[in-house]
């Protein structure tokens, strides 16, 4: 999706690169630790109700992707692109990013009779699909009036309407909601949790409005000319967002495995935040040097998050005298002392610094794969 950034006036939103670089290569951070049984309790999901700062990473990325679509739609649809054309390429990188879901899954054994046929990019696909859509389709108003509707449709059917053979739903129990029905019911394949999934069918509703909140911060950015007010704006609605989202978990849990709309307005008002810091800090105060890593991972995000996938046959698979590589590592570190929790961090840490290398190669030579 390296192609769906470019902001106004033929220059580049720095700001919203390096975020996006900075999201995926938190994507490998925790995706990829030394040992899952030593990490620290950040770096891990909520195990159900509640948001670490590992559950901001999947929201912030679907937010930027909708600042995204914003940013290079308006701009194509300026230049007089027919819509035709666009929802051609829409389609296309929609099941591209789809497809490589798939593959990813299925690498290295390629085992079809346990395909799991949603996942983190598929997700993206089809909350970029929506969106993408949605834009080229309603103005800002209408995705506003989307939004909502969803936010509290979801809110209702999930929180209240009984649930056939179940009754009541349960929000404390993953068992007991509509979405872990609807994915029994209707998802073929393997599912993350066996009779559920976090990225199911039901919750990929209220996880596209994260994307319509981020094309309609990416609307107001374009809109409000004054950089000072444009920053205003940013913070008052992202922390509007964020306070919301909070009180509104007091009726309807913040959950990632959910996608509540608690979670979705939390989530939100912190991307929107984080936007606008960024915003401050690198495209108004100028300091940019130490966005270079998030250039880096940004140009060529999913690509990266691909690779950083396929190379766990490798660091975490390929076996030297009995042991994996990340096994090496977690003993070696241990054994001078370390807690297993840091050396597991560390090995983290390492592991995207070496996707990191490809990526600085593509940044050099000015490759950018448009998935």
């Amino acid at each position: 999706m390296t192609d769906t950034s470019i902001p106004l006036k033929q220059k580049r939103l720095i700001s919203l690169d390096a975020l996006r670089g900075f999201t995926i290569a938190a994507m490998v951070i925790v995706n990829d630790p030394g040992s899952w049984s030593h990490v620290y309790r950040p770096l891990l999901h909520a195990e159900w109700n509640g948001c670490t700062i590992t559950d901001l990473i999947f929201p912030f990325f679907l937010f930027i992707i909708g600042v995204s679509i914003t940013l290079a739609y308006s701009k194509r649809m300026d230049a007089g692109a027919e819509k035709k054309s666009l929802y051609k390429k829409i389609l296309i990188r929609s099941l591209n990013i789809y497809l490589l879901g798939i593959f990813l899954w299925l690498f290295p054994d390629f085992d079809f009779g346990n395909i799991r046929w949603v996942g983190v990019l598929p997700r993206i696909a089809f909350v970029f699909l929506a969106c993408a859509l949605l834009f080229l389709n309603t103005n800002w108003k209408q995705q506003i009036k989307i939004g909502v509707a969803i936010l509290l449709v979801y809110w209702i059917w999930v929180a209240y309407i009984p649930v056939p053979g179940i009754g009541k739903p349960d929000l404390a129990i993953p068992e007991k909601n509509w979405a872990n029905y609807l994915d029994t019911l209707v998802l073929p394949g393997v599912m993350w949790q066996k009779t559920w999934d976090p990225e199911g069918f039901l919750s990929t509703f209220p996880a596209i409005v994260s994307g319509i909140i981020g094309m309609l911060i990416g609307k107001l950015y374009l809109t409000v000319k004054d950089e000072n007010k444009k920053l205003v704006w940013l913070y008052f609605i992202g922390f509007s967002m964020f306070l919301v989202g909070g009180l509104w978990n007091w009726f309807f849990p913040i959950n990632k495995n959910l996608w509540t709309s608690s979670y979705v307005l939390y989530t939100s008002g912190l991307g929107t935040l984080g936007l606008a810091s960024c915003i401050l800090i690198v495209d108004m105060w100028g300091y940019k040097k130490w966005t270079f890593l998030g250039l880096v991972y940004g140009a060529n995000a999913i690509t990266s998050y691909v690779l950083a996938g396929m190379l766990t046959v490798i660091f975490y698979g390929l076996k030297i005298g009995g042991s994996s590589l990340n096994e090496w590592f977690m003993s070696g570190v241990t054994s001078v002392g370390f807690d297993p929790r840091f050396a597991s961090m560390l090995y983290a840490i390492i592991y995207m610094l070496i996707i990191f290398i490809p990526a600085l190669i593509l940044y050099r030579k000015k490759i950018f794969i448009k998935v």
